[in-house]
């Protein structure tokens, strides 16, 4: 049987969601302006949107650029984040170059890899890869940096080379902040996925939404904001059910069973 203060952490993000769409509401009555259509309205324009094949087709090409964006990323990022916490000599390397590029919006790059690649899907994922690739990176690196040596040292003794090592030490000892950054990576793609679309606009969710904004149809562009952020909170929920599957040992008071042969 769930107790009430489970039941009420359950149901905590519902709520607030319920409370941002009231507060929504009541605000969009008040101020009484076409640019700001009521929390109703937009819901009511969502199925027509998601029942609409030509935006449905927008909607999926946007997840697919997002799923080869992040997938790109987190495949080459985790291994260098691994060896630059395990190598000062590739961490003296990469550091410096990761420095620069961290601040920089990865959206105001757009344009300058519109001139290289064109208005595409590769301008599109690369902007995501960027994106996603700085936070897996360092957390991969931290998750490296933190691994303890004595266990790279019993692994040494058993005969395990450099790379062995890393694969069976270094990797699931890290894999919880590994995950982490992926987490991060995860709503970051999001993010430069719609704000290349906003720039680059062919297709995607972005456009659909800023196509609405030129055409004055503010129930779509709040609808189109409302499926976007679903997206987000449904993307990271399944993450987080992944991660807590995969690093649910390491997690607070969880006692990892032991047997003896």
């Amino acid at each position: 049987m769930i107790s009430g203060r489970a039941l009420l952490a359950r149901s905590a993000p519902l709520l607030a969601c319920l409370g941002l769409l009231g507060i929504w509401q009541v605000a969009a009555l008040i101020i009484n302006t076409d640019s700001f259509p009521t929390a109703l309205d937009a819901i009511r324009a969502v199925p027509s949107i998601l029942g609409d094949k030509e935006s449905l087709i927008n909607i999926l090409a946007s997840l697919r650029r997002m799923a080869i964006g992040f997938g790109v990323a987190v495949v080459v990022s985790i291994p260098l984040g691994l060896m630059m916490g395990r190598s000062r000599a590739v961490a003296a390397f990469f550091n410096p170059l990761l420095m620069v590029t961290y601040p920089v919006p990865k959206a105001a790059l757009m344009p300058i890899i519109m001139l290289w690649l064109g208005v595409g899907d590769l301008a599109k994922m690369l902007v995501i890869f960027l994106g996603v690739s700085l936070p897996v990176i360092y957390h991969s690196f931290q998750g490296a940096k933190a691994v303890e040596e004595k266990m790279l040292w019993s692994g040494a003794a058993m005969g395990l080379s450099a790379i062995q090592r890393m694969i069976r030490i270094v990797l699931p000892a890290a894999l919880p902040e590994i995950l982490t950054g992926c987490r991060t990576g995860l709503v970051l793609a999001l993010i430069t996925m719609v704000t290349s679309e906003m720039i680059a606009r062919q297709s995607g969710a972005g456009n659909i939404l800023f196509n609405a904004l030129d055409m004055g149809q503010y129930d779509t562009v709040y609808a189109m904001i409302i499926i976007i952020g679903a997206m987000g909170i449904g993307l990271d929920a399944a993450f987080e059910n992944m991660r807590g599957r995969l690093v649910k040992w390491s997690e607070p008071g969880f006692d990892i069973p032991l047997s003896f042969a």
